[in-house]
């Protein structure tokens, strides 16, 4: 087996973005709940019960926003950052906590804010109970999603050192190259939170529902477009070439070996393609990611070339022409 990948120092820069982004903007929505709707709050919000309806805590807006942001802050700098330079490599669990811990504090504080709405004392705010099992339900479902997600990029990144092998002509060939932008992925995720608010705010009443609707519909088609065209795997092996997309690895494009016409390594720029992500021109369709290199291949029957910017490409198109030259040889 070969494998051809972006490296470990450009996945490892992409998590990092993708994590700060991330505890950013969740911060961001700790704090800025009780401000968006601070003209129907009272003074003090009812922030602590004790299991029965009626609030037992209170702090002022300013704290009650502060607070649990402080809070978010704390456990995500405890989880992320290597306190000891003995811990290295990827460390999947960081996700698998703070995503649904995350989740659980924004719910929380829209949960307060909630039971504050239109009160004119602390004392009369009453904790929506539903709110509470909905924030949970999310949670469970948001830890689920990051430990698959989690577990599947630690599987795909193969270990440091492995070494290449000179494969002989009967051997069975496997190569597979994965490329990653860290700012498609971030774009990704603040606009997915940012749909998540949105539909917080609906629940709750926040804002009018004609204003919106139409920001967390178009937040949630831009978080999903994103997340598919942020990253992208490519895979030779016996049965072709895979083209896999987004980190579920999901839609899927797939091309046997005597399906393909052609195969060869192209450097591509983004201003040759028109822009960043799934696009189409002159030169055919263009998975851009990062310019540079780009695996390039001829379906039969088409006119136009399919290209997917990937590391090693050179050595894919030589694996996937192998491929098809053995399929050609008499007796095959």
């Amino acid at each position: 087996m070969t494998d051809g990948h972006d490296g470990g120092h450009g996945r490892r820069r992409a998590a990092r973005w993708a994590l700060a982004g991330g505890i950013t903007t969740v911060a961001a929505l700790i704090a800025g709940l009780p401000w968006i709707r601070q003209d129907r709050l009272p003074g003090r919000l009812a922030t602590h019960w004790s299991g029965g309806t009626a609030p037992d805590g209170s702090m002022p807006l300013w704290a009650a926003s502060l607070v649990p942001a402080a809070v978010w802050l704390v456990l995500a700098l405890a989880l992320s950052v290597r306190w000891r330079r003995s811990w290295s490599g990827p460390r999947p669990w960081v996700a698998v906590a703070l995503v649904p811990t995350g989740v659980v504090l924004v719910g929380a504080q829209a949960s307060v804010v909630g039971a504050n709405l239109d009160r004119t004392d602390w004392h009369q705010a009453h904790q929506p109970v539903w709110w509470v099992a909905v924030t949970l339900a999310l949670a469970a479902a948001s830890g689920a999603l990051a430990w698959r997600l989690a577990v599947r990029a630690n599987a795909a990144e193969p270990p440091a050192g492995t070494p290449e092998l000179d494969l002989a002509p009967d051997e069975r060939l496997v190569w597979f190259s994965r490329t990653a932008n860290p700012w498609l992925q971030l774009l990704s995720a603040v606009t997915g939170l940012i749909a998540v608010g949105a539909v917080v705010g609906l629940a709750l009443g926040l804002a009018p529902a004609a204003s919106l609707w139409p920001a967390c519909a178009a937040c949630a088609l831009a978080s999903v477009a994103g997340g598919v065209c942020s990253s992208v795997q490519a895979k030779v092996s016996e049965a072709g070439l895979e083209v896999s997309f987004g980190p579920l690895g999901w839609p899927v494009r797939r091309w046997s070996p005597d399906a393909l016409v052609s195969a060869r390594a192209e450097r591509r720029l983004p201003s040759q393609v028109g822009g960043w992500g799934y696009r189409l021109s002159g030169l055919g369709t263009t998975v851009m990611l990062r310019a540079g290199d780009c695996l390039v291949v001829r379906p039969r029957g088409r006119r136009s070339d399919f290209a997917v910017s990937v590391d090693d490409a050179e050595r894919g198109a030589a694996l996937l022409n192998a491929l098809r030259a053995r399929l050609a040889e008499p007796g095959r």
